[in-house]
């Protein structure tokens, strides 16, 4: 017993709780891979990237150029980051360090975020919004594995948004100040972007009070990032909802090419269904838009009920861009209606002569769907039977290059073409259309949709158009049937919001989109059709988020 009593009592040692910074890599690192990124894959960078008109760069150059004479004799370097974490500027004195960053993609226009290379000090403090050291096996891309880096991110201190990181890292291993350094710089940065929204501001104020003060009761809007000045005239006019509309449409006007002082015009549908005009000047460098409301009694537009165009009418859009729609409002709401489509289930011959019967028939209207693909005898059937007609028809077809080809016998007899623009290209209506459509899918509930999701609605591709939007909007309504609808509702693949391209940027966009529909969907065929190879039409696809 005493012996029992006397045994010397054992030690039980705890593993030390791991640190904050090392539950941030691991949690990092797991994200990495989530992500599935390729650790041996370097970053591609993009040419057509334009830093020049960025805010946070005009901040920041005068403190990474006084920073820069400090690191003139080390092996360290700057590298400076959007919100994104697409690289704004580097700023590497020693060549060696310079052109070896330069060759694993650390160059202006580069995406550094998690999503992209995994782990590294720009990607990963922009997600936990808080300064982090990495050391060179931190990093998740083993290209960055020689490399000690601290990230920090750059906080606005006027809207509190995180405008980018700033970061610091090098071959040295003297990174015991890297953190001091970091953080003083930040600062500097955060002071001199308040300094300019304070200027920025009182210049956008001083235009507001000009242009509302020209005449009496005139409703006008000034449209920045972080400001919405409105009238009284103009909020008499204006549901929550609209608010969506005019940041989308001054999205588009700071977005084009267009100088400063340039007026645009851009007509719209409220959410109270009144139509009216919008006359859009941009100011202050086009950081910010002036918007005048123009109301008028009259409708118009492509898809205005009142307005009927001569017949034989073809109808040509993208798939999902309201095609059938549009032709049922101009062939009446009575008319028949026969699918191209289902030559394949009947035969060609019992086809031809159902749509000569219908032709020949002294009846209300009728839609021909789906032209573009009848084959070619039957494409002139059709065409010898339209000639003689006395029906209102209306053909709809699906655009492409070879379409003039495909059906030329039946472009010969249409008397009037109309193309419907998709809507990815008409984004200052997506908040309307979004509004109809939850009212007539669930038009006894009580959600709404509120201003900040239309504005994420507004910013997404819709390569499916009305047909996508209306898909979208039928899963918002299985989701929440009562109460606000918020971003965070909507499904993954349309909660992102992507920066705004460049004119060249969306330029390119446009080429490649088109090259590809061209080609049908062959990415190889279209890279041959723009003279690239197939490597280069991917980076340069994944560069502008198309792939």
């Amino acid at each position: 017993m005493d012996d029992v009593l006397t045994r010397p009592a054992i030690e039980v040692r705890r593993a030390p709780a791991p640190s904050v910074r090392d539950v941030a890599i691991g949690a990092a690192w797991t994200r990495s891979r989530l992500n599935r990124v390729d650790e041996s894959v370097l970053p591609t960078p993009c040419e057509s990237f334009d830093a020049a008109s960025s805010r946070l760069l005009r901040a920041a150059r005068p403190v990474l150029n006084r920073a820069a004479q400090d690191l003139a004799d080390t092996q360290l370097g700057l590298v400076l980051a959007d919100h994104d974490a697409r690289v704004l500027h580097t700023r590497f004195e020693e060549k060696r360090l310079r052109d070896g960053l330069g060759e694993l993609g650390i160059v202006p226009g580069t995406r550094l975020g998690e999503d992209v290379v995994g782990a590294n000090a720009i990607g990963t403090p922009l997600e936990i919004r808080r300064g982090l050291l990495m050391y060179g096996a931190d990093h998740y891309m083993t290209a960055f594995r020689d490399f000690t880096c601290y990230g920090h991110p750059i906080v606005n201190p006027v809207t509190k948004r995180v405008e980018g990181v700033m970061n610091i890292g090098g071959i040295s291993e003297q990174h015991g100040l890297f953190g001091v350094v970091v953080k003083q710089l930040v600062a500097d940065i955060e002071a001199r972007l308040a300094e300019s929204a304070a200027d920025s501001h009182r210049r956008l104020v001083a235009t507001f009070h000009a242009a509302s003060g020209r005449g009496r009761r005139r409703p006008v809007v000034l449209v920045a990032d972080n400001l919405v000045l409105a009238t009284p005239a103009a909020l008499d006019l204006l549901d929550t909802a609209d608010h969506a509309v005019l940041r989308a449409v001054a999205d588009e006007v700071r977005s084009t090419s267009r100088p400063a002082g340039r007026d645009v015009e851009q007509r719209v549908t409220l959410a109270s269904g009144r139509s009216l005009d919008l006359r859009c000047t941009a100011v202050d460098d086009a950081d910010a838009v002036l918007v005048d409301l123009i109301t008028s009694p009259e409708s118009s537009g492509a898809l205005a009920a009142g307005r009927q165009l001569d017949t034989p009418l073809l109808v040509v859009g993208e798939t999902g861009s309201g095609r059938k729609t549009f032709a049922r409002r101009q062939a009446g709401a009575d008319a028949a209606t026969i699918d191209a489509a289902d030559v394949a289930w009947h035969g060609e011959q019992a086809w031809c002569t159902a749509i000569r019967d219908m032709l020949a028939a002294s009846a209300p209207g009728l839609i021909v769907e789906n032209v573009h693909l009848l084959p070619p005898l039957v494409t002139a059937a059709v065409a010898k039977a339209l000639a003689t007609s006395e029906r209102r028809v209306v053909l709809t077809a699906s655009g492409s290059d070879r379409l003039a080809d495909d059906i030329a016998p039946i472009l010969a007899q249409c008397v009037a073409r109309e193309d419907l623009v998709p809507l990815r290209n008409r984004p200052h209506e997506i908040p309307h259309l979004a509004q109809q459509m939850l009212a007539q899918i669930a038009s006894s509930n009580t959600s709404r949709l509120t201003a900040e999701t239309l504005r994420v609605l507004s910013a997404q591709r819709w390569p499916g158009n009305l047909t996508e939007l209306r898909r979208v909007i039928e899963g918002l309504v299985r989701v929440r049937s009562v109460g606000d609808i918020i971003p965070a509702d909507l499904p993954p693949s349309h909660r992102q919001v992507a920066v705004p391209n460049s004119p060249v940027q969306q330029a390119e966009r446009e080429l490649i989109s088109a090259a590809i529909d061209a080609a049908g969907g062959n990415k190889v065929r279209a890279a041959r059709a723009l003279g690239v190879s197939r490597s280069t039409l991917y980076n340069k696809m994944r560069a502008l988020a198309m792939a």
